[in-house]
């Protein structure tokens, strides 16, 4: 126990050593070469050994590289996943951070203790499925269990990770872990592969008006599929939940505006991609979602009166449904588009495991993009805000949810406090969304936003003011943030200091910007 304590402390001082570093220093990540990447890796490795007090690496630990990033300065962010005796460690990945000349800096990571556990399990596979059976409601069937080193608690321990799939509730795939305890039969956590939305040349949309789109001409028919952005594309389901077929037309004049065309769903959804792709590629220099250069694609016209959308790693695809017309309408607005691609990056990037405070983060983040890629747009038929979702409802209600005050949806928390991650991560994200605006726009110039005190409760108007540092400077330290410095059982107090660490990386240690990203957080209750 006081080992682990001891490294963490370590680890701590050395990130703060390592912010001293970087003051002033120009912060802009991008993806190696190959080769570099492979060079890159291989110096990982060799760090991550010598540097065992940063890195909780021990005898039997393997890392494989998931991403690599190199800063216009060149110093250099691999991001690694963690394997014990061969078994994964789900909560054990971590970033080594060198310079530009490859000396180590430091890593970031969220374990606590060193791993000690024996390799032979007393419950079998076969009844850590029906264990992760019995608590999923609505599964149809659990995939052959994979034995794992959970340590996203406070001690890790031998367990099973179930995939469990099924439907939710209100109709929505479900693509489940159920992390069992391999000694206990108990669930030691889960979480769902299904993202979300919570709720729940020319085309005319939904909600975004008349708008350009480029198509693919392939024997005499337009199809919509965009070859210049890594040949994203949108097909209809037509009221199913697989199959279905790319939208084609013959004079490539897509939609009326009107529900009555099943193409005007096709091209909210289509123009949505395309501008987010546009938002991470223009102002992030991210190449497409997994930052390859590979398009995600579309459905549109998911099930029946379905009132929700999901983004899903396993098709590497955005789903929508059309909503039941009572309550909502086709959920293919451009923040939520925004929103559930922005899931994708993540799984890319962090990979914050959807459930507590990181499934907080999760969502928190996918709100915060499909807000910047509504700005970004600056589109007048559906103006850039800080609510979610607020053109898919039919008729009085203001959207999903409110990054200005969060909580006004009577469920939402605005501040962080101890059990805040016992909530549904579409609720938990209200901390991170309000910090997000407060960051951004601050409490001055008559914003309705307020800071808060202890618990979920608010000071009165115009107490703890607070002044923003903007969107175009918020958003891009939350990107490295998101992308340099999470891992994925990222909680709200580590998200706090990875974000004062992206804002010194861009703009100084010690600057106006990470203090100021320091206030938000304190003004949220996350000090």
């Amino acid at each position: 126990m006081t080992q682990g304590l001891n490294l963490l402390a370590l680890a701590t001082a050395a990130m703060a050593t390592a912010a001293m570093t970087l003051a002033g220093a120009p912060a802009l990540a991008a993806a190696p070469s190959e080769p570099a990447a492979r060079a890159m890796e291989s110096r990982a490795l060799s760090h991550i050994a010598s540097f065992p007090g940063y890195t909780m690496h021990q005898a039997g630990h393997s890392y494989a590289m998931t991403d690599a990033q190199v800063d216009d300065d060149g110093a250099q962010h691999v991001r690694m996943a963690r394997s014990f005796r061969g078994l994964p460690v789900i909560g054990g990945d971590l970033v080594v951070h060198t310079d530009r000349n490859g000396n180590f800096r430091d890593a970031t990571h969220t374990m606590t203790r060193l791993i000690n556990l024996p390799r032979i399990s007393n419950l079998s596979g076969g009844r850590a499925i029906q264990a992760a059976l019995a608590v999923h409601a609505g599964s149809t069937r659990g995939m052959a269990p994979e034995m794992v080193v959970y340590a996203r608690g406070d001690t890790p321990v031998l367990a099973w990770d179930v995939r469990v799939f099924g439907v939710q509730a209100d109709g929505t795939p479900s693509e489940q872990h159920v992390i069992i305890d391999a000694f206990s039969s108990n669930v030691l956590e889960r979480w769902d592969d299904i993202h979300t939305a919570a709720a729940a040349g020319s085309g005319k949309s939904l909600y975004s008006g008349s708008v350009a789109l480029t198509t693919d001409l392939v024997g005499g028919s337009f199809y919509l599929r965009d070859p210049s952005r890594g040949g994203n594309y949108t097909i209809n389901l037509n009221n199913g939940t697989s199959g279905g077929s790319v939208f084609t037309d013959a004079d490539n004049i897509w939609g009326n505006g009107l529900v009555s065309s099943s193409q005007s769903a096709a091209v909210d959804a289509q123009y949505g991609t395309a501008v987010t792709w546009d938002y991470f590629k223009n102002v992030h220099g991210r190449n497409g979602i997994a930052n390859n250069g590979t398009g995600a694609y579309s459905r549109v016209h998911y099930s029946s009166r379905y009132n929700n959308a999901f983004w899903s790693d396993s098709c590497f695809c955005m789903t929508y449904g059309d909503g039941d017309g009572t309550s909502f309408t086709p959920l293919v607005s451009l923040d939520v588009a925004g929103h559930e691609m922005t899931h994708g990056v993540t799984s890319r990037t962090a990979r914050l495991v959807y459930s507590g405070e990181s499934g907080g983060l999760n969502e928190g983040t996918s709100d915060i993009f499909g807000a910047m890629v509504e700005f970004y747009a600056a589109n007048a038929a559906d103006a850039g805000d800080y609510l979610i979702g607020e053109k898919i409802y039919t008729a009085g209600v203001n959207g999903l949810r409110s990054m200005v005050n969060p909580s006004s949806d009577g469920r939402s928390a605005d501040c962080w406090y101890s059990s805040v991650k016992n909530l549904d991560v579409h609720l938990s994200s209200g901390v991170a969304n309000h910090f997000y605006y407060l960051l951004a726009q601050g409490t001055t110039n008559g914003s309705p936003s307020k800071t808060c005190v202890a618990g979920n409760t608010r000071v009165a108007t115009g107490a703890g003011t607070l002044a923003g540092i903007g969107r175009d400077k918020a958003e891009k330290i939350w990107y490295r943030a998101l992308t340099v410095y999470f891992t994925s059982s990222t909680t709200f107090a580590a998200a706090r200091a990875a974000t004062i660490r992206a804002a010194g990386d861009l703009y100084g240690v010690g600057g106006i910007e990470a203090t100021a990203v320091a206030n938000a957080w304190t003004a949220v209750g996350r000090s």
